[in-house]
Formats: C-alpha cells, sequence, structure tokens
C-alpha cells in the first residue's frame, strides 16, 4: 500500500503554502502530481490518498481529482490494475466528492476523519449491503453470501463482480476482499 499526502502534492503542484483544493486548474495540477507518483506502481496496488491535511475542497476540484483518477481504472478496458482509497476525509469534503461521483456514476471507498469506513458516490442499495457484508466479515464468496443475504446466487455473484470491477473491492481467486487495510 502506498499512501500519498495530498497536500504535499498540492505544495509541489503550485507556489505558496495552501491547504485549500479550489479551482479546477489546481485540481488538474495536484492530479498531476498524483499521477506522476502512482504511475510507478505495480498493477494491483492501493493507494491512499490522505486528505487530513485539507481545509476547503471545492467541487471544480473534486471533479478534476477524483473523477479523472477514477475513470481511467473503471473503464471497461483500464489502462492500470489499482485501488484507490481516499482517508482522512471531512464531513464537508465528503459532501462535495459524493456530489461528484454522482454526477459521474462513479464510488469510491473513503475513510473520513473518525475512521469508519464508507462506500459514497453512486451505488444500489444492493450494492452496499453486498460491500457492507465483505466489510464486516473481511470477505466473501457469491454462494455464501447469498446464504447470509437471502439474494440470488446469481445476483450475489453479479454485485461482487461489480464492485471488483469498479475498484471498490478486490478479487482473490474465488473471493472478494476489502481494499488494503481498510476492514
Amino acid at each position: 500500500m502506498t499512501h500519498i499526502d495530498v497536500r504535499s502534492a498540492l505544495r509541489d503542484s503550485v507556489v505558496g503554502d495552501y491547504t485549500d483544493l479550489v479551482t479546477r486548474n489546481t485540481g488538474a495540477k495536484v492530479r498531476s502530481v498524483i499521477e506522476r507518483q502512482i504511475a510507478g506502481l505495480a498493477d494491483g496496488s492501493v493507494v491512499f490518498l490522505d486528505f487530513t491535511h485539507i481545509g476547503v475542497l471545492d467541487r471544480s476540484c473534486a471533479d478534476e481529482i477524483i473523477c479523472k483518477l477514477m475513470i481511467p481504472l473503471t473503464a471497461d478496458h483500464p489502462s492500470r490494475d489499482g485501488y484507490v482509497v481516499f482517508n482522512g476525509v471531512t464531513e464537508d469534503h465528503l459532501e462535495i466528492i459524493e456530489g461528484v461521483l454522482s454526477a459521474h456514476g462513479l464510488a469510491l471507498v473513503v475513510q473520513v476523519s473518525d475512521g469508519i469506513v464508507r462506500l459514497v458516490g453512486a451505488v444500489t442499495d444492493d450494492e452496499r449491503r453486498c460491500w457492507d457484508y465483505v466489510m464486516q466479515y473481511g470477505a466473501a464468496q457469491p454462494d455464501g453470501l447469498a446464504a447470509r443475504t437471502g439474494m440470488a446466487g446469481e445476483a450475489c455473484d453479479a454485485i461482487l463482480e461489480s464492485l471488483a470491477r469498479r475498484r471498490l473491492l478486490r478479487r482473490e481467486r474465488d473471493r472478494f476482499v476489502p481494499l488494503g487495510s481498510v476492514a
């Protein structure tokens, strides 16, 4: 797992000692720094983007950083096989993040400031239910999940596969597990 301090990326991309992520231009510069840092990582790596030292996050900056990082990972033919978790996210950040994710039909795993891990963005109730199960038990196989939830096995399999394709869970052989140490 790799941790990237978003404030350091901000400091490396603009002149001055800022803690706020505002304007699309700033977001593009910060995203470029982050992309360079993750470019050399092995496929399958989990990157934790740390927002602990970020004050204000505006919608245009969040759109530029979050969506443009996530879309290539969740495309039908991703250019990279990696995972991103946002941590140190405040409730104010979360409101903005959820808005831009929903607007693009994306979802993301975030660890908020109090340490709680959440699935945010565009997800269905069944996706959230299956994701919550994996987070609670540390792993799931489609048949076991179906028996626990009362859902059809084929439905559980499709949902777990979708969550893995969207980079919200990892697939390890015949089971699905949380991203990194967020469990």
